[in-house]
């Protein structure tokens, strides 16, 4: 297993040159980086850019992990918009095949695009609810996301790429049941997770008992702390999750990818306003040796 960390957290917009030069300093072996939507992915990752990118990971030694984008109108009821996130998959696909690395990712989507309340607000609010309207076919709403799923994969597939779904909570993936039952309908082995616990351990999943339950599917992870109820992303050591007994399942199931550090709650973080501050290297550099350490004493390897 390796450490690697997203640029968004220090950048949350292009570019991110400065972001990568960064994450190496801080001494970070893989990076991810991202396209928010069509535009970043077609007026930023140009080819020009794209081999300026390349040469700069090759340049500090580092290595992109995944390359990340949006799920967009993938589970609407309008197939007009589903055929268009699958023409969008093809664009997506081609820009991480020539950034070098393997793996896609997006998170899961909403049934019929619903818009789900903050999970952060949980705490605070007396109802929790979303508005969902009636008449909605739930049963077509499943199967036509699985039938744009089936078209998404053969792109994937075709382009000799994995891609690693990231469940959110109340999306069609948003637990390790969420993500095999997916699996099993879908039929792709190129299909598999992106185990992010700050998404899953607040919607019942214990992290550890997941990833024995996925196995081999897991291709990806994001790792960041929280308190079981909320999705907030705190450094490793900072919540309830028992990171112990999370990474000895990563290596007892023999999981050998990228364990890549998310931070969204902590100093310093970047917004889509201005750039990480200084306090949030700390942020990194502590969650780099608290899993080190960990990693140390189940004689875990760790790069």
């Amino acid at each position: 297993m390796n450490l690697g960390a997203p640029v968004w957290p220090f950048q949350w917009n292009p570019p991110y040159e400065d972001a990568v030069r960064r994450i190496a300093s801080l001494g970070y072996s893989h990076v991810e980086l991202i396209a928010w939507n069509e535009t970043a992915l077609t007026e930023y990752y140009t080819p020009e850019r794209i081999r300026s990118l390349r040469d700069l990971m090759d340049g500090l030694g580092v290595t992109l992990s995944e390359f990340v984008s949006t799920a967009g109108k993938m589970a609407s009821a309008d197939s007009v918009e589903r055929g268009a996130v699958v023409e969008y998959f093809k664009r997506f696909c081609h820009v991480a095949q020539s950034l070098g690395t393997g793996i896609v990712n997006t998170v899961a989507p909403t049934p019929f695009g619903l818009r789900p309340p903050a999970l952060k607000n949980l705490p605070t609010s007396q109802i929790w609810t979303m508005e969902t309207p009636s008449g909605l076919d739930w049963d077509a709403g499943w199967n036509a996301y699985v039938d744009t799923m089936g078209e998404i994969m053969r792109i994937v597939e075709d382009a000799g790429l994995r891609y690693a779904v990231e469940p959110h909570p109340y999306r069609y993936v948003s637990s390790v049941d969420g993500m095999l039952r997916l699996i099993d309908h879908v039929g792709s082995p190129a299909l598999g997770i992106n185990y992010d616990p700050s998404h899953t351990f607040p919607c019942g999943d214990m992290p550890h008992v997941a990833i024995y339950r996925l196995g081999s599917r897991v291709f990806h992870c994001h790792f960041s702390d929280n308190d079981g109820l909320t999705n907030a992303h705190w450094r490793p050591g900072m919540g309830k999750i028992d990171w112990k007994s999370l990474l000895r399942a990563l290596h007892e199931t023999g999981f050998a990818g990228t364990l890549s550090i998310e931070l969204e709650d902590v100093p310093g973080v970047a917004n889509s306003q201005q750039v990480a501050g200084p306090e949030f290297d700390p942020e990194m550099v502590l969650s780099r040796e608290y899993l080190r350490l960990l990693a140390s004493e189940l004689s875990v390897p760790l790069d």
